[in-house]
């Protein structure tokens, strides 16, 4: 029992986060006691279930190219003819570490303007650096002994990188992607400052107008997706870990 209570728990969870997200106005007994009187206790201003998927949206485009670049840098630095752009990359994934969300959209929205956009730029820059550290991780702690024999097979440097690398590198690539997405998740909510469309609309909108019931809406979902989507790419880590030791 103490194996499957946490994939009950975790299932439970997406049960009652699908639920809430198609037919919320059944959990407005729930949230009732946090409003003032003659106030809704449900995001009216929306679809819940909307706002929901513009921000998953959001956060897989902002992720999927973060993944694309930080994975082909981390590769170029670890070739021979790129080691010496190692500090350089180094520097410009760290750009997002470096200056806050909220400055990088203030520094976005004059070039791009308002929406989408500013908090794609944001989130981008964000979810680099965990991706290329674990990538040039995943690259260079190779066991020696594969390598080795896959040079003794005659395989190129192509072949060797696509055959023997990536695939051995991926679970390390895959954790620093689930890292980048959780703080993906809870970053994109500050788009909505700069009229992207994400459940920072529902915290905004609680704080407003004083509204305890929308604040915890709005927190609740993001942090359910985080939970979700970690358990779900650490899943998909072990499952990898496994395959590439049994290879």
């Amino acid at each position: 029992m103490k194996v499957w209570l946490p994939t009950i728990l975790r299932g439970l969870l997406l049960l009652v986060l699908v639920a809430f997200l198609v037919t919320p106005a059944s959990f407005e007994p729930l949230l009732r006691p946090l409003v003032q009187p003659n106030a809704p206790a449900i995001y009216n201003q929306g679809s819940l279930l909307d706002l929901t998927l513009l921000h998953l949206r959001t956060v897989f485009i902002a992720t999927l190219v973060a993944t694309v670049i930080a994975v082909l840098l981390a590769i170029l630095v670890t070739r021979p003819f790129g080691a010496e752009f190692l500090a350089l990359s180094r520097s410009l994934v760290n750009i997002g570490q470096t200056f806050p969300p909220v400055a990088v959209l203030a520094l976005a929205v004059p070039a791009v303007g308002f929406g989408e956009k500013p908090t794609l730029i944001a989130l981008f820059l964000y979810g680099l650096l965990p991706i290329f550290e674990n990538t040039l991780t995943g690259l260079t702690n190779l066991p020696r002994s594969v390598m080795e024999a896959a040079r003794g097979a005659g395989m190129t440097d192509f072949q060797r990188l696509l055959q023997i690398e990536l695939p051995l590198s991926l679970p390390v690539i895959v954790a620093g992607i689930r890292l980048s997405v959780v703080i993906s998740l809870s970053t994109a909510t500050i788009g909505s400052t700069v009229a992207a469309k994400t459940l920072g609309e529902v915290i905004i909108a609680g704080l407003q107008s004083n509204n305890l019931a929308f604040i915890l809406q709005g927190g609740l979902i993001v942090g359910a997706l985080a939970v979700l989507i970690y358990d779900g790419l650490s899943a998909a880590e072990v499952m990898l870990t496994r395959r590439a030791g049994s290879t």
